[in-house]
């Protein structure tokens, strides 16, 4: 990622980080703007002592005016080396669990484990980020998966000779993680204003797909060292990363305590339902996820279609990755202005045009290309979908809003994969992925009829 790198650029970037810029006057962390006191748009609240949400200088680049708000960059940063060492503790161990029991069963108890959590305590984690505050949630739950690596790096070193204790380390290690999705996904809106989100919401997922592309590569690099060194370095990461986020000066944030009551709970359903444009964009991902995933039967086209071999998988399996990253910084120099529904519609059916392109190729080439766009296809509609749920959701429901997106995108996955795998074992693997991907497109089709709202949401900057 070079673009903040370049020439002048690392000097904004770098001052972004001190909290201080060349070109202005006025001085950070004395005032806060209350941007997202309630529904996105409304106008912003001074509030002494919180988190400067500045105004960018005349003069910063537009494509990283998510980077002139020092408070976003420590976020940014933090985000990043948390994403890149899960990466790196799930190949590790994955390996573990397959050296100490070689049982391929085990392999899937490593993600069902994981993400179990994320499901059961649904109610609970966006709830606790909307009461207790998202910096502190996200934090304790960093360092919680601190913890967890910290404590697996010792039983390894100690010669660990069973994998149940990793197993009851990771469901520890999941509840971290699915409380600390609804925190960070909804903090972003109390760290930038509204103009600034959309790029921001780039840049997230840009620094998304890296970690996920190099962050398995780390870990089977470090792994090979020693189980020891990949471990231990991400318990490193995710204490420096734990440290950026409690540096955050406390944001501006709908604090209001609620009773706690079942209304309360269910306050993040209850208001996806009434609100169309959160509730089309939430499902139409799943749908489509769930019908145009392929990822699970890519083994079947390296080693039988397209007769690549494990190398040739890994090329498989990274194309989605490069395409995404590509295409998020596109995004966060070319932002989606205007008509944002009909193009996360096209997204989603371009999504499925390309999962049938691959489903049919049997040249190599071809079909890394198909993939790619997928990916890029994907980010597109991740990028205006995240955008749209955090603007359109008032601020004192955000967390319990992502904590439900991110559970339907993860059964979107998991689901994915299973339907795929089970179609494969009926029809075979080119009709289930061709399957998928026209079923993805006729979502797009038929979600863009069922979700009028949603498909004439226009601007990424506030409700509109």
């Amino acid at each position: 990622m070079n673009g903040p790198w370049k020439g002048g650029r690392r000097r904004t970037f770098c001052h972004a980080i001190t909290g201080s810029r060349p070109g202005v006057r006025h001085r950070t962390r004395v005032f806060a703007f209350k941007a997202f006191a309630g529904v996105a748009g409304e106008s912003p609240e001074v509030i002494p002592g919180h988190v400067i949400v500045t105004e960018a200088s005349a003069g910063t680049d537009s494509r990283f005016a998510a980077f002139s708000h020092p408070a976003y960059v420590r976020f940014w940063a933090a985000r990043f080396l948390v994403t890149f060492s899960t990466q790196v503790v799930s190949v590790a161990v994955g390996w573990q669990v397959y050296d100490l029991t070689r049982d391929p069963f085990d392999l899937g108890l490593v993600g069902l484990i994981q993400f179990a959590p994320a499901l059961l305590l649904v109610l609970v984690t966006g709830a606790a980020a909307d009461r207790y505050g998202r910096r502190l949630v996200m934090g304790l739950a960093i360092l919680l998966e601190a913890v967890c690596a910290g404590t697996i790096l010792m039983l390894t070193l100690e010669g660990l000779s069973s994998a149940t204790p990793i197993f009851v380390i990771l469901a520890v290690f999941g509840v971290a993680r699915a409380f600390f999705g609804p925190a960070s996904s909804a903090l972003v809106a109390n760290l930038v204003p509204p103009r600034d989100f959309a790029n921001a919401i780039a840049w997230n997922s840009s620094a998304w797909q890296t970690a996920t592309i190099v962050g398995p590569v780390a870990g089977g690099l470090l792994y090979g060292a020693g189980a020891w060194a990949a471990y231990g370095l991400a318990a490193v990461f995710m204490l420096v990363a734990a440290l950026l986020t409690f540096s955050i000066p406390k944001p501006a944030q709908h604090t209001e305590r609620e009773q706690v009551t079942l209304e309360a709970i269910f306050g993040g359903f209850r208001y996806i339902r009434e609100e169309k444009v959160v509730l089309g964009a939430i499902s139409l991902d799943l749908f489509a996820v769930l019908l145009g995933g392929a990822v699970a039967l890519m083994p079947v086209y390296a080693r039988d279609i397209l007769d690549l071999g494990p190398w040739g998988l890994g090329l498989l399996r990274s194309a989605p990755g490069v395409g995404a990253v590509a295409m998020g910084l596109f995004l966060a120099m070319n932002p989606v202005r205007d008509h944002a529904g009909i193009v996360m519609l096209l997204a989603v059916a371009l999504f499925g045009l390309m999962t049938v392109l691959f489903g049919v190729s049997v040249t190599p080439w071809l079909s890394i290309v198909a993939l790619a766009l997928m990916g890029a296809a994907d980010m597109i509609s991740v990028y205006i979908r995240e955008t749209l749920i955090q603007l359109w959701t008032p601020d004192r429901l955000r967390g319990r809003v992502s904590a439900v997106n991110m559970v339907f995108v993860g059964a979107s996955n998991e689901l994915g994969e299973f339907r795929a795998g089970t179609m494969a074992a009926w029809l075979g693997a080119v009709p289930a992925v061709v399957i998928g991907g026209v079923g993805a497109v006729g979502v797009a089709a038929f979600w863009a009829w069922l979700f009028p709202a949603m498909r004439r949401a226009r601007h990424l900057d506030g409700r509109t």
